[in-house]
C-alpha cells in the first residue's frame, strides 16, 4: 500500500461518547495520560517478548525493549515511543477507533453528566490510549509491526472529534511513537522535570526502562555556544515490583502498580505479596478491588492475573489460577515451574497449575478473612461490592466450603436495616441453647422477607432469621446445608418443627388445633385441589390469616421464579396451604355453610397468601370480582 492511500473514518459510537468526555470534562487528575500511555508501551514490548519466543527475528536485532518519555518546549509536544510489537494497519483502525471493551454500553449508560461522579467513572472504567485527549487537542501515531517491511508503517491522527484519518507511510523502527499537541491551557506538561517526577510516580515499578533526556543544567548561553547531542538515561528502576522483597516496597508503590495493571483510578482495599520457594516457585502480588467492574457479571467476560514465566510476560488474562467465584481479583503470578511456550491448552492440563490454584485460593480467601477481622467499614465497602459473586463459592468449591462460608454477610432481624452486616460466626453466638438450626428466608426484596406472615412465630419467640434477597440466595444455601454443626433451615419449607424451643403444652396444643381443624381443612382442600399439594393447620402464624409452604425437598418460589424468567424448565409444582385456626377470618370461615361463599373465602385467603409471598396471581381478575363481591355482602 503507498502513501496516498490516506482515508478518513468515524469513530465507533462509542468511542465518540468517550472523547466527547475526555475533551469536556473536568478532570481531577490530568497527569493519568502518561501512566496509561506508558502502561501501553509496556504491554507492547511484553506482547513483543512472547512472540519473540518463537520468532527471534521479530527484535529486528534490537533486543533491549525500552519506552522513551521527550518533550519539546517550543512546539509544546510531548512524545511517547517504545520499540514493542508496533500495529498493522488494521490493528490501528480496530485498536484506535473503537472500544473493543466489554461493558462499554453499561459504563456509558450509568454517567449521570455530574462531571466529578463521571471522572471517576471513567478512571474506573479504564480509557488507555483515549486519555491522551484529557491535554492534547491533536493526537498523532505512527507505528510499524514487528517483522513487517519499513513501508507498511501507519500514521492515524485525530483531533479527538467526530473522525480520524489513517494512511500508511515508511517507519523506519518497529514499535509504536504517539505525538500529543498539547492544549494551549495543558502547555505546562511540556516541562521536562514536570514529566520525570510523573514518570517516577506512576512508571517506577514497571519491568521496562522508561528513557528520558538528560537535564542539561548549563546555561542557555553555554548551551548555544556548545550544543551537544541529546543524552537519555533511565528515570525509573525498571525492576518487576512482584519480585522484589516485600519490605522494599512502600505502600504507595503497590497501589501505583495495581493501577498500571488494572487501569482502575481507585486505591485498592488490599493486597496480598508472597514469593512461593521449595516444591513450586513462583511470585505472586494479588489485589482485592475497591469497586466492581462493569462486566463482573459477565461470568465469560475477560478474567484472571497476568501471567509471567521466569519474567517473561505470557498472557494478559490466565483464569486458571484462581476459581470463577473469585475473578474480581487483580494481580500478577510470575512462576519458575512452567515453561515459556506455555499456551491456556497447557496450562488446563498442568499439575502445577492445579497446585498454584489451590494455594492462591487459599490465600485470598485468608486475605479476605483478615480483612473481615481487622477492618469491617473496609470489609463492609468489599462486600457491597463483590458479597453476591462471594456467594457463588459454596457450590463451585467443596475444599474451600466451611472457609468461603465465614465469609458471608447477611441481613437479619437482629439489626433493624437492610444492610448485610451479620455473619453465620455472628447469628450462632446468639443462637438460644435449646436451638439446633440456623433460620433463613428467602425472598425477591428485602422489605418482602422483613415483613413475611412466616416470621410472626419467630418474633414472638424472639428467634433471630436471617434475611435474604439476593438472586444467588436460594442457590447458596442449597449447596451450604449447615455451618459449624447447625443445619440451615428455610422457615418457608415443609413442617416448621422448632423442636425443644416449643413447650410439650405448646406441641399438644398444637396436635388438638389439628385434629380439631380436620373437617374445615377437607373443606378447603376440595376447593383448592388443583391449587395445592395440601391444607393443613400452620404453626408459623400468631397474627396472618394464611400462607404459602413448599415442600421440605421442594424448589423454592425464588429459585422457581428466576429460573422461568431465564427461560429454563421447572418441574410443576403445587404449593402447601397453612391456615391459623386462631385467626378471626378462618374461625368465620369454618362456620360457613354456603358453600360458594365458602369457595369464595376461601380462594380469597389463598390469593392473598400468594401475594404476600411475592407470586403473581394467575388470574388477577377473579380475585378482584371474589373481593368485590365480599365487599358488596358487608355493605349491606
Amino acid at each position: 500500500m503507498t502513501a496516498a492511500a490516506k482515508e478518513t473514518r468515524g469513530f465507533q459510537t462509542e468511542a465518540k461518547q468517550l472523547l466527547h468526555l475526555m475533551i469536556h470534562s473536568l478532570y481531577s487528575n490530568k497527569e493519568i495520560f502518561l501512566r496509561e500511555l506508558i502502561s501501553n508501551a509496556s504491554d507492547a514490548a511484553d506482547k513483543l517478548r512472547f512472540l519473540a519466543l518463537g520468532n527471534n527475528g521479530l527484535y529486528e536485532a534490537d533486543p533491549d525493549l525500552r519506552i522513551r518519555v521527550e518533550v519539546d518546549d517550543v512546539a509544546k509536544t510531548i512524545t511517547v515511543s517504545d520499540n514493542g510489537i508496533g500495529m498493522t494497519r488494521d490493528e490501528v483502525i480496530e485498536n484506535l477507533g473503537t472500544i473493543a471493551k466489554s461493558g462499554t454500553a453499561q459504563f456509558l449508560a450509568s454517567l449521570s453528566g455530574d462531571q466529578k461522579k463521571d471522572s471517576q467513572l471513567i478512571g474506573q472504567f479504564g480509557v488507555g490510549f483515549y486519555s491522551a485527549f484529557i491535554v492534547a487537542d491533536r493526537v498523532e501515531v505512527f507505528t510499524r509491526r514487528a517483522g513487517e517491511p519499513a513501508d507498511s508503517g501507519v500514521h492515524w491522527e485525530s483531533s479527538g472529534e467526530a473522525d480520524f484519518s489513517v494512511e500508511s507511510m515508511e517507519v523506519p523502527a518497529r514499535g509504536t511513537r504517539i505525538v500529543l499537541h498539547l492544549k494551549k491551557d495543558e502547555q505546562d506538561f511540556a516541562d521536562l522535570y514536570r514529566l520525570r517526577s510523573i514518570v517516577k510516580k506512576y512508571a517506577d515499578h514497571i519491568s521496562l526502562p522508561v528513557m528520558m533526556e538528560k537535564q542539561d543544567f548549563r546555561s542557555d548561553e553555554d548551551k548555544a555556544k556548545d550544543p551537544r547531542e541529546k543524552e537519555f538515561e533511565t528515570v525509573n528502576s525498571a525492576k518487576a515490583l512482584w519480585v522484589r522483597p516485600r519490605n522494599e516496597v512502600s505502600d504507595d508503590e503497590y497501589k501505583e502498580f495495581y493501577k498500571h495493571i488494572s487501569h482502575d483510578f481507585s486505591d485498592p482495599l488490599d493486597w496480598s505479596h508472597n514469593k512461593v520457594e521449595g516444591k513450586l516457585e513462583y511470585n505472586s502480588l494479588l489485589y482485592l478491588p475497591a469497586k466492581a467492574p462493569y462486566d463482573l457479571w459477565n461470568r465469560d467476560g475477560v478474567r484472571g492475573l497476568k501471567l509471567y514465566v521466569q519474567r517473561i510476560f505470557i498472557m494478559d488474562d490466565a483464569e486458571q489460577f484462581l476459581p470463577l467465584y473469585l475473578r474480581f481479583v487483580k494481580g500478577v503470578i510470575d512462576s519458575n515451574d512452567l515453561s515459556l511456550n506455555v499456551s491456556r491448552e497447557i496450562l488446563q492440563q498442568d499439575p502445577a497449575v492445579e497446585s498454584m490454584k489451590g494455594a492462591l485460593t487459599k490465600r485470598v480467601l485468608d486475605m479476605l478473612d483478615k480483612l473481615k477481622k481487622k477492618d469491617a467499614e473496609k470489609y463492609q465497602t468489599f462486600w457491597k461490592e463483590f458479597g453476591s459473586v462471594l456467594k457463588e463459592g459454596p457450590s463451585e468449591d467443596f475444599a474451600n466450603k466451611e472457609k468461603i462460608a465465614k465469609l458471608l454477610l447477611f441481613a437479619s432481624t437482629h439489626v433493624a436495616d437492610a444492610a448485610q452486616s451479620q455473619s453465620l460466626e455472628d447469628y450462632t453466638a446468639r443462637m438460644k441453647p435449646e436451638q439446633k438450626a440456623i433460620y433463613y428466608i428467602v425472598s425477591d426484596t428485602h422489605q418482602a422477607a422483613r415483613n413475611s406472615p412466616h416470621l410472626e412465630v419467630f418474633r414472638k419467640k424472639g428467634i433471630e432469621v436471617l434475611l435474604l434477597s439476593d438472586r444467588v440466595d436460594e442457590w447458596l444455601m442449597n449447596h451450604l446445608r449447615d455451618f459449624d454443626g447447625k443445619a440451615l433451615q428455610d422457615i418457608t419449607k415443609g413442617e416448621l418443627d422448632l423442636g425443644s424451643l416449643d413447650t410439650e403444652e405448646e406441641k399438644a396444643q398444637q396436635q388438638a388445633e389439628t385434629e380439631k381443624a380436620k373437617p374445615l381443612l377437607e373443606r378447603m382442600k376440595k376447593v383448592l385441589e388443583s391449587q395445592v399439594t395440601d391444607v393443613r393447620v400452620t404453626h408459623r402464624l400468631t397474627d396472618s390469616p394464611a400462607c404459602l409452604a413448599v415442600g421440605e425437598y421442594d424448589m423454592g418460589f425464588q429459585m422457581r421464579r428466576i429460573m422461568e424468567a431465564a427461560g429454563q424448565k421447572v418441574p410443576e409444582g403445587k404449593p402447601i396451604f397453612e391456615v391459623n385456626t386462631g385467626h378471626p377470618l378462618v374461625q368465620k370461615l369454618d362456620h360457613e355453610s354456603d358453600e360458594e361463599r365458602f369457595s369464595d373465602l376461601t380462594n380469597i385467603l389463598f390469593d392473598q397468601a400468594s401475594l404476600a409471598e411475592g407470586r403473581q396471581l394467575p388470574d388477577p381478575a377473579a380475585y378482584i370480582n371474589r373481593l368485590n363481591k365480599l365487599l358488596l355482602d358487608l355493605a349491606r
